[in-house]
């Protein structure tokens, strides 16, 4: 693995974690040039299915969109990293296996998971979440998620 900092291929690992019900691995690694210490995962990449659009366009699923939407969501809120990482491969897999039977998965539900997972999370975060993902045209819609996410 080449060290961020310094480039060298000359590193140790020096921590594993299994992630995502053995899914993926990551790993602590440190540099042996420079002493930089780094984190580096690994998946396996055979969950090749299709997300079917709002629009009924077909696109490949990318783990990686559902990251950028999570992070802004949660952008400048008290969650940690890894409770992020944790939720991005809690949707991950829930999408692979309902996308198993025939390779497809509607936008829409994975959206919902994301919510779902957000709410038991931090509000604020599904509030910001939902607002993009529900399209909210006007104020009340804004007004009726909070009351209904309100205790």
């Amino acid at each position: 693995m080449r060290c961020p900092h310094c480039g060298s291929f000359d590193d140790k690992v020096i921590e594993s974690r299994t992630l995502a019900d053995g899914e993926a691995i990551r790993r602590r690694r440190e540099c042996n040039g420079c002493g930089l210490r780094f984190t580096s995962y690994e998946r396996i990449e055979d969950r090749y299915f299709m997300v079917i659009k709002r629009d009924g366009r077909r696109e490949p699923f990318e783990r990686s969109k559902i990251e950028r939407g999570v992070q802004r969501a949660l952008e400048k809120r008290p969650v940690s990293q890894m409770s992020i990482e944790n939720l991005v491969n809690e949707v991950e897999d829930q999408s692979a296996i309902m996308g198993k039977v025939n390779h497809e998965i509607d936008s829409a539900v994975i959206g919902d998971l994301i919510l779902a997972k957000l709410k038991r999370i931090d509000k604020v975060a599904y509030i910001r979440f939902a607002s993009v993902y529900r399209h909210f045209e006007d104020l009340d819609e804004f007004v009726r998620e909070i009351k209904e996410v309100r205790p």
